[in-house]
């Protein structure tokens, strides 16, 4: 695939029906968007993971050796999310949705919090469930890596569409 292709790939994908529904596939404007928030994410998935792979398998053995793998991956990735989170709150906040910087900033970031809240349960399911069924395939520290990646792209979707529609309502 080359650069060529991007656009011919990206006509096919806004006529999917599934996103030929959303706002995104109407809106020139709102794909940019999109991508700009899915850049946001890009980083703060970085810094989730290089997170939580320091918390996982450097700071929290010795303060907790006995957690058993999964609680310790639970904690250690409830730590790396809501770093990620503020992270992307702030970026968001300032390049994503910079109309959103007239709102109070703290009635924003307590509607950003409880989407994330429950972005961070939803995040925290995947990871578990797919580490469990991945680690009999491969081992540490692929297998919980691959595991929290596939569960940070399920909840892209989550975070973009819930906060688009509530914590970024009102902006065109």
């Amino acid at each position: 695939m080359t650069k060529d292709d991007l656009p011919a790939l990206l006509g096919w994908a806004l006529r999917l029906p599934v996103i030929n529904r959303l706002k995104i596939a109407r809106q020139p404007q709102e794909l940019v968007r999109f991508l700009k928030f899915a850049s946001v994410g890009a980083f703060g998935m970085v810094l989730d993971l290089a997170i939580l792979n320091l918390m996982y398998r450097l700071v929290l053995p010795p303060i907790f050796p006995a957690l058993a793998a999964n609680q310790r991956l639970v904690v250690a990735n409830s730590i790396s999310f809501t770093t990620a989170v503020i992270s992307n709150f702030t970026w968001n906040r300032l390049w994503t949705f910079p109309e959103s910087r007239e709102r109070p900033v703290l009635s924003q970031l307590g509607q950003f919090a409880l989407v994330n809240v429950i972005g961070l349960g939803i995040n925290n399911l995947v990871l578990v469930t797919v580490r469990t069924v991945i680690s009999r395939l491969i081992t540490e520290p692929w297998d919980y890596n691959l595991a929290k990646i596939t569960a940070i792209g399920v909840v892209l979707f989550w975070n973009y569409f819930v906060n688009r529609a509530w914590t970024y309502r009102d902006i065109d």
